[in-house]
């Protein structure tokens, strides 16, 4: 998992990562190739988002927690990220295991 967010690190830091309102809006233009949700997310925002990126064909998934998830970004307070280069979406996803 660690190995994980170092990667989300590396994303971000890279400026491929786009959190926010901005992530619905470049789900709905196809900039963002896979979505990372918080587990600990409300339901109602796990559900706008697995909503969005069925719809719109974006691989998506649910695990660690806010804490984490903005830890390994550098910034507070982040319940989702989109990934927008298709190169940190495949690493992520194998790393995850999805």
């Amino acid at each position: 998992m660690s190995n994980f967010l170092n990667t989300l690190g590396l994303a971000s830091r890279a400026r491929k990562i786009v959190t926010g309102e901005t992530l619905i809006n470049k789900i709905r233009s196809n900039e963002v190739h896979f979505v990372i949700i918080a587990t600990d997310a409300s339901d109602n925002t796990k559900k706008k988002l697995t909503d969005k990126c069925t719809s719109y064909n974006v691989d998506y998934i649910i695990t660690s927690n806010i804490d984490e998830l903005s830890k390994a970004v550098g910034k507070n307070n982040r319940v989702a990220l989109g990934i927008q280069d298709a190169g940190f979406a495949k690493n992520l996803k194998e790393k995850i295991g999805g």
